[in-house]
């Protein structure tokens, strides 16, 4: 949600942090704005709508009056205050020398603008953000920092409540950026003479692969010089180094129409990927496991947390982690997870699932579990990001950057680390024999050939796509793991398509969805194997009978060779064979390029889906 640039060097400052801001278009915004420190001046613009806005904008005023080699940037996604000109970032205090950009939340901030109202400030923007450049401003021009720039800024960060990442650049100290976090992702890039501090590694990919990973309630100064990490009372604090292992390419469209379908097309790649190093010696191996195999046998209950697509990849696990480890599983959306009160102790497994490793309601649902005594495993994208630091065991989908907001290669990458994390607990737990688990992950190898074979036949689905784009609903149906196959399917197509949606387990049909079909309505039904499922299969066939003979328009997902569901498909679409569990990792597939289509024929933008953020770091 939101992203920063911030930059210290000897390049232009308005080109970094503008290359920096289009790389981060993905996280979702409504409004952009750069500020860049020009001799003893500070010069900023801003502006709502898209990039391309305030890059007109720019050429308008002159970039000329930009001329500097220590600014930032910021896209917004709206929070306190429409997103209109006067409430976009960066925000300035009423002297025009200190400016502030903020990704999160400052939830105490109308006891902190009353405050500011009391000693004579007007506000000029909606904003909880611009509270905070004008609290830096009074720290710095009086009281006992004045004058201490690094100072001031500490001393208003402890000040606040919420969750923030707050970046900050001064006329009076031109040399000097200063940022801060808590609850909100901030990185460090590290480069020859030249320094940036962003909202994620892929605003400076193009300039350094060498990273560093601010930790909870830390500070970082930069300037020309190097890079100073300390934690909010000013105490040297230690952040973990890393290197980026991917490069501009992979943030690149490389040839394609849009991001989300080279991501489809990533898809055997990632999930290689992600199955990679796992299995070494006859054993599953997580990345980061601080949890021993006796504290994986003590475990006696596992909750699934997550959010959007990560929540359906948590109910694709749900089937195979009960039935590998006949542990109970239960699967919660994080948001409402710790406001029921669950039921943790040391003996259960929290498995918490984000792409970011940053999603608001997951972390504070981590926080919760461990608060109880819950053991953590984290499954994330994101090295170093906060929730994987905050868990006792950690597995990375290593799927590589995803550009398109709507998840595709990292939700197949998760329903992937999901079932390594099954097949971890039954080898610690002994409900699978070594060669039973071994014989799972080598299935689950040969899956990324699977999904390149599905790959090839997505004209047929594209073309399908194109001929449902007038459609004003469609339904999704699913039995055992097509269930949550189908509601991915669906909330894609929200996402994209901004359609009615929805999916349903296909046994409920006739208590109440039934009453939904009507003449030419789409329905989309996720069939599982006549072989591995035949008692679904048959019932599943039935309900395909029901609404065809409502007049539904249907299409079906089928495994090859699956002769007896072609009477009643409209539209057949076939997969490969392959063992019931892993159907999740192909099925999805042809609902992504689906709902993909069906929005490029609407006309909207597929990457970037109104409203929509990449990375929720706010509840």
């Amino acid at each position: 949600m939101c992203g920063i640039v911030g930059y210290v060097g000897h390049q232009s400052a308005l080109d970094v942090v503008l290359d920096g801001l289009r790389r981060l278009e993905y996280r979702g915004y409504d409004s952009a704005g750069v500020a860049v420190v020009t001799g003893e001046d500070l010069a900023v613009e801003r502006k709502a709508g898209r990039l391309q806005n305030l890059e007109t904008l720019l050429d308008e005023v002159g970039r000329d009056n930009f001329a500097g080699t220590v600014g930032m940037g910021h896209t917004r996604w709206a929070t306190h205050g429409a997103p209109i000109d006067r409430n976009s970032h960066p925000h300035r205090d009423t002297t025009n020398r200190v400016a502030v950009v903020h990704n999160g939340i400052i939830e105490n901030f109308l006891a902190l603008r009353s405050e500011l109202e009391g000693l004579g400030v007007e506000m000029a923007s909606d904003t909880d953000t611009e509270t905070v450049a004008h609290l830096v401003s009074f720290a710095y021009n009086e009281g006992d920092t004045k004058g201490d720039f690094v100072a001031s800024v500490r001393k208003v960060v402890n000040r606040l409540e919420g969750a923030f990442t707050l970046v900050f650049t001064n006329a009076d100290e031109p040399d000097t950026v200063v940022a801060a976090r808590r609850n909100s992702p901030l990185v460090v890039g590290v480069g020859e003479d030249e320094y940036f501090v962003a909202s994620d590694v892929a605003a400076f990919i193009a300039h350094t692969k060498q990273a560093v990973e601010l930790g909870q309630d830390q500070m970082v100064v930069l300037t020309r010089s190097g890079y100073q990490v300390t934690d909010f009372a000013g105490e040297p604090a230690e952040a973990k180094p890393f290197t980026v292992n991917w490069d501009l390419s992979a943030a690149e469209k490389g040839g394609h129409e849009y991001f989300m379908l080279k991501e489809i097309e990533e898809q055997p790649e990632a999930l290689a990927n992600t199955l990679r190093g796992h299995f070494a010696n006859g054993r599953i191996v997580l990345d980061e496991q601080r949890l021993s195999d006796q504290d994986l046998r003590d475990v006696d209950k596992v909750f699934v947390i997550a959010c959007g697509s990560a929540y359906h990849s948590g109910l694709v696990a749900k089937y195979a982690i009960e039935h590998w480890t006949r542990l109970p599983v239960e699967v919660e959306l994080a948001s409402e997870f710790r406001y029921r009160d669950p039921v943790l102790d040391r003996d259960t497994l929290v498995v918490a699932v984000s792409q970011s490793g940053e999603t608001a309601d997951t972390l504070e649902a981590v926080r919760h579990a461990r608060a109880q005594k819950a053991r953590v495993l984290a499954v994330c994208n994101t090295n170093g990001a906060q929730i994987p630091r905050e868990s006792d065991a950690v597995l990375y989908t290593h799927a590589g950057p995803e550009i398109g907001v709507a998840s595709t290669k990292a939700f197949l990458a998760q329903i992937a680390a999901n079932y390594l994390v099954g097949l971890a607990l039954a080898q610690a737990r002994g409900t699978k024999y070594p060669d039973e688990v071994a014989r799972e992950f080598h299935e689950l190898e040969a899956m990324p050939e699977a999904v390149q074979r599905v790959l090839g036949t997505i004209d047929q689905v594209k073309a399908l796509g194109r001929e449902l784009a007038d459609s004003k609903a469609v339904l999704f149906l699913g039995r055992h793991v097509g269930y949550p196959v189908a509601l991915e399917g669906a909330l894609k197509l929200k996402e994209l398509a901004y359609m009615h949606a929805e999916g349903f387990a296909a046994g409920e049909l006739k208590h109440g969805p039934i009453a939904l079909i009507e003449e030419n309505l789409p329905v989309v039904v996720v069939m599982p194997s006549p072989k591995g499922r035949a008692v679904l299969h048959s019932k599943l066939v039935s309900n395909i009978s029901e609404i065809q003979a409502r007049g539904a328009r249907t299409i079906v997902i089928a495994e090859e060779g699956d002769e007896t569901v072609r009477p009643f498909a409209d539209h057949l679409i076939e997969i490969p064979a392959v063992p019931t569990l892993l159907q999740p990792l192909i099925s999805t597939i042809p609902l992504q390029v689906l709902a993909a289509e069906i929005a490029t024929a609407r006309g909207y933008d597929v990457d970037k889906p109104r409203n929509l953020a990449k990375s929720v770091t706010v509840e």
